[in-house]
């Protein structure tokens, strides 16, 4: 829905409305500051903007659980997480960071409880919690339950309840905008607001705002074959690289070892957590062979790359919906599972498995392979969600510059994200960020009190330029009853599928010098031109999807190209990046951040390393 009005200036401006835009709204609402100022008579103007309705938002589809130290089933403490957190992050993970992620996850689960998240429950009625990769007692010594759950919904129930909580509140929403526009000042230090396109009305607002929190969610689009949702196309990681600012670490991208054969689906790391195997084309349980201790359970990355070295020893599988095809899959094998408790814990799975895949999970072998899954870099952020750039040795912040969730990186993922980490992140750093802003509007004027002009000339410049970028889609469409060499054959459709191809064959799982160098060359030969000549097939403004698309298209081209130079740029292997010309973690020469701007080389930040020197990585 579009709000009733759009006000000249707004306090906050929410851009996404997942588990981080949704918590970073609470955040703010329910903070000590918004007591305090609602108490001396002020009621700050917040605007959330979503190009989709809420509760479409990629957040729904998380599956497995949220990770916290809760030791409800199993003796847990907050070190044991942060130290997992480290070690599954390569030594990437900035350690204050960690610490704050470990030591409030427990909380931050009892507030969801709290807000009205239906957690799967313990006999004695204390949230359940289920084993997850990489999550360890006694630093490393054997595995701990420590990923809390709703069956395998778990996205889905903390998507609701917070969007629930938001309407409790009054939360004004502005559905089915989309964000064409980060806009700062001439220097880069300060925000001044959004451009955003209202695709029911067909029509452009430039809304200034004193504070912006980005939330827009991951990158898994870039890709092929990935688990996210259609909508996951950087958006937010691409208005602030056009806006003049960096990425953190952005050519690291998480591979879930067990997309279902060749669709992408997301079959959860719980099925293995319940007992579920990965086998080869020999029925072998391969995982002792590259993880003797955690096996199937390892870390993701550790375990995408056992299976790609599977299936290049020949070892792989079809899937059987196409038994002459690439021999590019795996088995995952839950047959061992009772039937009445899979379908209890792992409703999800099941019946992805019986609707896609035909196959009944209790007796049928599952083909899987890695999918793209989970963007670990992004906008470099402090603690409290405040935007900064690098130079000259130092943090730079944004004035009122925010983003929470997996388009900002606070550095808890490092090179590679334990699996129950993200809902963790993006509701615990979410809310911090919401209330940082309600202590910064305590300490300055509210809104009412006036805007910048500068600022109001850099904002209506950017809708100018936004507008006349419409038209020019527009405008060179001939009528529908005339054939002409002018009607446009591409479309941004099919630009980001072969944008995916190319993706996948340079930097996914393994890549090398060789590798990323044709990805590049294909970008400038082909991609980026094309992007550029994207016209629309149809005339009008109104629910246009088209238009949306051609800039999702050309974000995705333009994050491409960064994470490519950042990929080039680090001479190693860790984590989740795999180059097969350097296979060996370079910790002398790339123990430090990547912050990249477009068109730019890399410039190297140290990480943050408190009480953890880094150490072998062994599952």
């Amino acid at each position: 829905m579009s709000p009733k009005h759009i006000e000249e200036l707004y306090d906050a401006v929410i851009v996404g409305a997942g588990a981080a835009g949704l918590s970073a709204a609470l955040g703010l609402y329910r903070s000590d500051a918004m007591q305090a100022l609602r108490a001396q008579g002020s009621e700050p103007k917040i605007l959330v903007v979503s190009k989709l309705q809420p509760l479409r938002s990629h957040t729904g589809s998380a599956e497995g659980g949220i990770a916290a130290s809760l030791g409800n089933v199993e003796p847990d403490n907050w070190h044991w997480h942060y130290f997992d957190t480290v070690k599954g992050g390569d030594w990437l993970v900035d350690q204050d960071a960690a610490r704050v992620l470990a030591q409030e996850a427990p909380q931050t689960v009892i507030n969801l409880e709290r807000s009205g998240v239906a957690f799967s429950r313990t006999k004695d009625g204390l949230i359940a919690q289920r084993r997850f990769g990489g999550h360890t007692r006694e630093f490393g010594q054997e595995p701990v339950k420590r990923a809390a759950y709703s069956a395998d919904r778990i996205g889905h129930q903390i998507l609701h309840t917070l969007w629930q909580q938001c309407a409790a509140y009054g939360v004004q929403f502005a559905e089915e905008w989309y964000v064409s526009d980060l806009v700062l000042d001439e220097t880069c230090s300060r925000v001044a607001g959004i451009v955003a396109y209202d695709t029911h009305a067909g029509t452009t607002h430039a809304i200034a705002a004193t504070h912006v929190i980005m939330a827009t969610g991951g990158a898994g689009r870039l890709f092929h074959t990935t688990s996210n949702s259609y909508d996951l196309t950087g958006d937010g990681m691409a208005l602030a690289l056009q806006a003049g600012l960096q990425l953190e670490d952005i050519e690291f991208m998480q591979f879930h070892p067990t997309g279902l054969a060749h669709t992408g689906i997301l079959l959860s790391e719980a099925s293995r957590a319940e007992g579920g195997v990965l086998r080869n084309a020999d029925g072998e349980a391969f995982m002792a062979r590259y993880a003797p201790e955690h096996k199937d359970l390892a870390a993701r990355d550790v375990v995408s790359r056992a299976m790609r070295a599977e299936i290049e020893a020949g070892r792989g599988v079809a899937d059987p919906k196409d038994p002459l095809g690439p021999q590019d899959c795996l088995w995952l094998d839950l047959t061992e599972l009772d039937a009445q408790h899979m379908r209890a814990v792992l409703p999800q799975v099941v019946q992805t498995v019986e609707d896609y895949a035909g196959l009944d999970p209790s007796r049928d072998y599952i083909p899987v392979k890695p999918t793209a899954h989970y963007t670990m870099g992004g906008i470099p952020t402090t603690l409290n969600g405040q935007v900064y750039t690098w130079s000259d040795g130092e943090r730079h912040i944004v004035d009122g510059l925010y983003a929470a969730g997996e388009c900002a990186c606070v550095s808890v993922h490092g090179a590679n994200r334990l699996g129950g980490n993200s809902l963790l992140d993006a509701c615990l750093f979410g809310t911090r960020a919401g209330a940082m802003v309600a202590l910064r509007l305590l300490d300055r004027p509210a809104a009412a009190s006036g805007v910048d002009p500068a600022l109001t000339e850099a904002l209506d410049a950017a809708q100018a330029r936004r507008d006349a970028q419409i038209t020019d889609m527009l405008a060179t469409t001939p009528p529908d009853d005339v054939e002409t060499s002018a009607q446009p054959t591409d479309n941004a459709y099919q630009l980001m599928a072969d944008l995916g191809s190319v993706m996948e064959s340079g930097v996914a799982v393994t890549c090398d010098n060789a590798s990323i160098t044709q990805a590049l060359h294909r970008l400038e030969a082909d991609l980026e031109p094309r992007a550029h000549a994207l016209r629309t097939h149809s005339d009008a403004r109104t629910f246009n999807q088209e238009i949306t698309a051609i800039w999702e298209a050309r974000h995705l081209v333009e994050l491409a190209r960064t994470m490519l130079a950042a990929t080039s740029a680090r001479h190693e292997s860790r984590g989740s990046l795999y180059r097969t010309d350097f296979p060996q973690r370079d910790d002398t020469g790339f123990l430090a951040h990547s912050m990249t701007a477009a068109g730019q080389t890399p410039l190297w930040q140290p990480v943050h390393i408190v009480n953890i020197e880094p150490g072998t990585r062994a599952y």
